[in-house]
């Protein structure tokens, strides 16, 4: 097994699907074998106004062949095993040097051309750790707080640099580990989230604070992780705990234009008065990246709305 970088732009010519699979041409089949049951990083290039950074952490399950177009294959990914970067991750550090040794120039900043135009590059163990080490860097200010009781897991401290498991001898034995742990995915899903809406409920439109500053708002996964649901803001809805209790169990829903949708028959009328706004809006993030991915409210209103037992 073996950790890479996977480029993938806003617009492509290839077939990728975000978060599901892979596309890519055969010269760089070896290298992506090499990943299979290992973690990849996906990096966002500037085309069309993108990123240009570091964006995920993925794991890769298996490569299987484009049955319509030869010489092509697709890298199929892990669904639930997919955490988005609370901090994008630009190529260069701090000091300028570029994360990815193979793209560093003469004077060690991130260069043009040579490796960088691979869209598939092996990362040294090394290489993957300060890359995550990075991008899964806890985010601060009063939005991203968690609070205790909010979940088990937000109860961590998060990757705070003296904790951090992500220490500069990394070893094969703490990747998994830290990949996986729900606790700490937990945490770092709900400060993004939280710090995406702005510490608000999407749905009632209140921003309630407890006496330390922290949002009351919790962090809900619109397609739950027992489901595969990653851990992307996407992924994510700020809700007070009543609402998040009724999302879960399939009272309310979001429709594709963003409606709050209610089960009547059993969510009495006056609850829906007290608790959701009156234009049953959903309220959305101001960055459009985090908006509620629609393929993920399909999910909810198909599987987990007007299903409660």
């Amino acid at each position: 097994m073996a950790n890479a970088v996977f480029t993938q732009n806003r617009t492509s010519v290839y077939k990728d699907e975000p978060g599901i699979r892979y596309h890519f041409p055969k010269r760089y089949l070896n290298v992506v074998r090499e990943t299979i049951g290992d973690f990849v990083v996906f990096y966002e290039g500037r085309r069309d106004g993108g990123a240009e950074a570091y964006l995920s952490v993925q794991r890769v399950l298996a490569v299987e062949p484009d049955p319509d177009l030869p010489g092509h294959f697709f890298a199929v990914l892990d669904q639930g095993s997919e955490w988005e970067f609370e901090r994008r991750v630009a190529r260069a550090d701090a000091k300028g040097l570029a994360y990815e040794k193979s793209l560093r120039g003469p004077t060690g900043r991130p260069m043009s051309g040579g490796a960088s135009v691979s869209a598939v590059r092996r990362l040294s163990t090394d290489e993957f750790s300060a890359i995550c080490s990075a991008g899964l860097k806890a985010l601060d200010g009063p939005d991203a707080q968690v609070r205790d009781g909010d979940t088990q897991a937000e109860k961590v401290a998060g990757f705070a640099e003296e904790q951090s498991p992500f220490g500069p001898a990394p070893i094969v034995e703490w990747r998994a580990e830290t990949l996986t742990s729900r606790k700490l995915r937990d945490a770092s899903f709900a400060r993004m989230v939280k710090a995406a809406y702005g510490g608000c409920c999407a749905i009632s439109g209140l921003d309630l604070r407890n006496g330390g500053g922290r949002p009351e708002v919790e962090a809900a996964h619109i397609r739950p992780v027992k489901n595969a649901g990653p851990d992307r803001v996407q992924n994510g809805l700020a809700l007070s705990g009543t609402l998040h209790w009724m999302f879960d169990r399939g009272l309310i829903s979001v429709a594709p234009d963003y409606r709050i949708l209610i089960s009547h028959n059993k969510v009495p009328l006056e609850t829906v008065a007290r608790l959701i706004r009156p234009e049953q809006r959903l309220l959305l993030p101001r960055d459009r990246r985090h908006h509620p991915h629609p393929d993920y409210l399909r999910f909810h209103r198909e599987e987990i709305f007007g299903k409660a037992a």
